[in-house]
């Protein structure tokens, strides 16, 4: 069990959610925020800086999202259906944009590949939460 899953587990509110599944996206855009940040990072450390700034774009957009779920589905008590779905729309399309532009750049930049795999696994948790 996560610590995500833990403080779930524990809080007295209900979660709107199944709590597996939560946790789960949750951690996943968390875990993306995090690659998409590091691959910003790295990009801006290549010779061929120029070439990526729509990649670093789309990294510090998706990492901001990211981390704005993960804040508000991490807040259960007056849970909010409407604001909670839009965010998770918006994270899955930003995964999805952020995943896609890395993925052009994988062949030359593991750290892109990394970013890529990292965003097409929070782009599913959260469609798999919208779904449930």
């Amino acid at each position: 069990m996560t610590v995500t899953a833990d403080m779930l587990r524990t809080s007295p509110a209900e979660t709107g959610f199944d709590e597996a599944a939560l946790a789960r996206c949750i951690d996943a855009c968390l875990a993306c925020a995090q690659a998409c940040t590091a691959c910003a990072d790295a990009c801006l450390g290549e010779e061929s800086v120029a070439e990526l700034r729509s990649c670093i774009t789309s990294n510090l957009a998706c990492a901001d999202v990211c981390t704005a779920t993960a804040a508000v589905l991490s807040r259960q008590v007056g849970y909010n259906a409407e604001v909670t779905r839009a965010l998770l729309t918006a994270c899955a399309a930003a995964c999805r944009h952020c995943g896609e532009e890395c993925a052009q750049h994988a062949d030359m930049h593991d750290h892109c590949g990394l970013c890529a795999d990292a965003c097409r696994a929070c782009e599913q948790a959260c469609a798999a939460l919208l779904a449930g």
